[in-house]
Parts: C-alpha cells; sequence; structure tokens
C-alpha cells in the first residue's frame, strides 16, 4: 500500500485540482492531508472530497499552524499505524508535479528512500530569481560539506520512504520542523546505512499562495546542520536494520 503526506496550511485552492491529478497518475495511491486548522477552509474542503474518493483519501485536522516538520511527524505516525508499505512526502501547491510519481515507486523497488532532485541531469527549478537559486544551491553545498552527504539535493521535499526507514530513524527524535527537516531525515537514513537513490524532478514555484521561505527557517537549517553533525555518532549508533544493497543506486557513509 502507497500513501502520500501531505502538508497543507490555505491550500483550498489548489488541492482539489492537485488531488484529481494524483489520483489520474496513481490510481491505487492514498492520500493524508495533514491540515493545520487553515483559514481558507482547506480541511473543510477535504472532507467534502472524502465523498468523492471514499477510501483513498483522509483527513489529519491539527488545531493550529504548527510547522512542516510536526505535520509530517504526525502524518507519518498516522500511516506507520496502518499497513503502508510506502510513504511519500509531497508539497500541496503544484511545485511537486505528480508526473513523477510511477518513476518514484519504479525506483522504490530498490532503494529505502528514493530524493526528488534537482540537481542531478535532468532536474531544475521554473520560475526562480538567481538569488533563490544561489540561496538554494549554496544551502544545498553546505549542508553535504557539514554532513559529509554525497547526495546532490538534500534540502527538497519530495520523497518516498520505505516504512522501515520511518521506523528505525527514530521520529521521536527529530527537531528540525522548517526546510532542515528535510536534511535531517535524510541524514538519519543515510547514517543507518538504507540505500538511497535521487532521480531528476523538474521543480514548479508555486503558482498560487504565498511561498512558505522565511528568515527563521533559513537560520534554523544553518545552525540544524551542526547540531545533526554533534550528534553524528549516536545517531549512528542507534539499532538500525540489517544493511541491504540496491546495486548502482546505493549510497553508503
Amino acid at each position: 500500500m502507497k500513501i502520500i503526506i501531505l502538508p497543507t496550511y490555505n491550500e483550498r485552492n489548489n488541492l482539489a485540482e492537485l488531488l484529481a491529478l494524483i489520483y489520474n497518475q496513481v490510481e491505487d495511491i492514498h492520500v493524508l492531508v495533514v491540515d493545520d486548522n487553515s483559514p481558507d477552509g482547506t480541511g473543510e474542503l477535504v472532507r467534502e472530497l472524502m465523498q468523492q474518493y471514499n477510501d483513498r483519501l483522509f483527513l489529519l485536522a491539527r488545531p493550529g499552524k504548527l510547522g512542516l516538520g510536526t505535520a509530517y511527524i504526525a502524518g507519518f505516525k498516522w500511516a506507520l499505524a496502518r499497513d503502508y508499505q510506502y510513504i511519500f512526502e509531497m508539497d500541496a501547491d503544484f511545485s511537486h508535479n505528480p508526473r513523477y510519481l510511477t518513476t518514484f515507486m519504479t525506483e522504490a523497488e530498490t532503494a529505502d528512500l528514493v530524493l526528488g532532485s534537482r540537481y542531478i541531469a535532468g532536474g531544475g527549478v521554473t520560475n526562480w530569481n538567481m538569488f533563490r537559486r544561489l540561496i538554494s544551491r549554496g544551502g544545498n553545498v553546505y549542508a553535504r560539506l557539514i554532513l559529509g552527504l554525497p547526495f546532490k539535493d538534500v534540502t527538497g521535499g519530495y520523497k518516498c520512504f520505505r516504512r522501515e526507514v520511518l521506523e528505525q530513524i527514530e521520529l521521536e527524535d527529530v527537531k528540525s520542523n522548517g526546510y532542515s527537516f528535510q536534511i535531517e531525515l535524510t541524514y538519519r537514513a543515510f547514517l543507518k546505512a538504507y540505500s538511497i537513490k535521487e532521480v531528476p524532478i523538474i521543480f514548479e514555484e508555486r503558482a498560487a499562495g504565498q511561498s512558505k521561505m522565511s528568515k527563521e527557517i533559513f537560520r534554523e537549517a544553518i545552525i540544524m546542520v551542526w547540531k545533526l553533525r554533534a550528534a553524528k555518532n549516536r545517531l549512528k549508533a542507534a539499532p538500525f536494520k540489517e544493511i541491504h544493497s540496491a546495486g548502482t543506486s546505493l549510497a553508503q557513509p
């Protein structure tokens, strides 16, 4: 079974169309919307759409805006309490195109974690100015160098996990809540020697609404990578599953 965790805050204008595209791409996939009490009525729309999509769409309603990282953690725990074997992260603003879902699922047959990458051959971004491109590229290089990660894109939020990865990376101990959350999850999986594969995606800047990037999120990412580096031995020493190979897509610490 497969499920997409879709955090939302004021995404009512995007959601119906996005869900239609997702289900058109992968008919048997499930979606869990984790809504932080959106003032625009996103949660109410999900409840209406649940009648249309029956047992393929679910809502986890939270009392307020609690942050991206905690939304994903709540969604992961919900999925792990059920029989989902493949668990996706995806944005609700069309920046992550559903057309890549089938590629993710193909690669997940031989990799424990699949990363959507803007910075490998075939990947890229649209509608970003030069400053935004430099910030993103620089942030990736910064995190990769400090943490010793071999991947080209460690800040992206389009991913597919095998359930055992999320079961073993100690979700209760994840402290990041902004974009550094994406770095932390990948780093924890890397330290536990799970096989990780990057696949190219074109990141499409959101068509409606407001970007989630802020100075606070950027500042958290700068500090968090040093905290993760300092905790490397503890994170690596925690119990983890037996290592297995995924052929040429394997990335080991």
